[in-house]
C-alpha cells in the first residue's frame, strides 16, 4: 500500500527499522551493515531499504529533519506497513559538561519547545517516553562493546539557530543534549502502542564548543549503528 511519500507495497518494510535523519545515512547503513538488501523507497529522495542483519530482517529509511518530517514518515510505518519497533539513529549536542563529544546517548524521554502533542486535546503537558524494552537492551549491547553511554532526558527542539541562549535553562533542568526528532517519534509510537527509542552520537558541545572530526565521527557513528542493529535484531523473528 504506497502512500504519499512512501512507495513501498505491503510486507516490503520490517517490523523494526532504524531511522536515521539523512537518507544517504540510511544507504550507508544498508550498504555497510547489512545482507540481502532490497530498496523500498525513493519518493523525495528519502531511501528506504530492508534487509538482514545476523539473519534477522530489519529495514532502514531515512526521516528528514525536525518533528514535521519524522512525524509523517514514523506515522506512515506504524499506520501503513505495520512498523513495531523504530529506532531513531542520528547526531545531537551536549548541553552537559559531564557528558563529552564521542558518547553514546540513549533518549529516556524527549522534553520539547514545540507543539506536537497539541493535536491529542490533552489537559496538561505530554512527557514523550521512549520504550523501556528498547531502552534497556540498547544500553546492554552499548555496554557489552564498552562504549561510553548514558541514559536521560533530550530536547527535541524546533529551533536550530536561535536568537537567544535557551538550551541554558533546559541545562538545569537534567536535558542532556538537544536533538530535532525523538519528541515526535515517542509521542506517534507511544499513540499507537508501539516501541520507540532515539539513540545518538554526540557530535558536538554547545556548552564547550569542542566537535568531532571527521574520522571520530565515522567511529562514533558506526558505534551507534551497531548498538542500533543489535537492539533491533533482538526484536526481530
Amino acid at each position: 500500500m504506497a502512500t504519499p511519500h512512501n512507495q513501498a507495497e505491503t510486507g516490503q518494510i520490517a517490523e523494526s527499522i532504524l531511522l536515521p535523519g539523512d537518507p544517504l545515512r540510511a544507504q550507508f547503513i544498508a550498504e555497510n551493515f547489512l545482507e540481502h538488501v532490497t530498496k523500498f523507497n525513493s519518493v523525495r529522495n528519502m531511501f528506504g531499504f530492508t534487509g538482514t542483519y545476523g539473519g534477522k530482517r530489519i529495514s532502514v529509511m531515512g526521516t528528514g529533519m525536525g518533528c514535521p518530517s519524522i512525524g509523517i514518515y514514523s506515522y506512515e510505518l506504524i499506520h501503513f506497513y505495520g512498523v513495531k519497533n523504530l529506532i531513531r539513529v542520528g547526531s545531537c549536542g551536549s548541553i552537559q559538561e559531564s557528558l563529552p563529544v564521542g558518547n553514546l546517548v540513549m533518549a529516556m524521554g524527549a522534553s520539547t519547545d514545540g507543539n506536537f502533542a497539541h493535536q491529542y486535546g490533552l489537559p496538561g503537558i505530554y512527557s514523550a517516553t521512549a520504550s523501556y524494552e528498547l531502552l534497556e537492551k540498547a544500553m546492554g549491547a552499548a555496554a557489552a562493546h564498552g562504549y561510553p553511554c548514558q541514559a536521560g532526558n533530550v530536547l527535541t527542539s524546533d529551533l536550530f539557530y536561535t536568537e537567544t541562549p535557551e538550551w541554558k535553562e533546559w541545562a538545569k533542568m537534567g536535558i542532556l543534549s538537544v536533538e530535532m526528532e525523538s519528541y515526535a517519534l515517542y509521542c506517534n509510537a507511544n499513540r499507537a502502542g508501539v516501541r520507540a527509542l532515539g539513540i545518538f552520537t554526540v557530535s558536538d558541545s554547545i556548552v564547550t564548543g569542542e566537535g568531532l572530526s571527521a574520522g571520530e565521527r565515522q567511529t562514533g557513528f558506526t558505534n551507534m549503528m551497531q548498538v542500533a542493529l543489535e537492539t533491533a535484531a533482538a526484536f526481530t523473528e
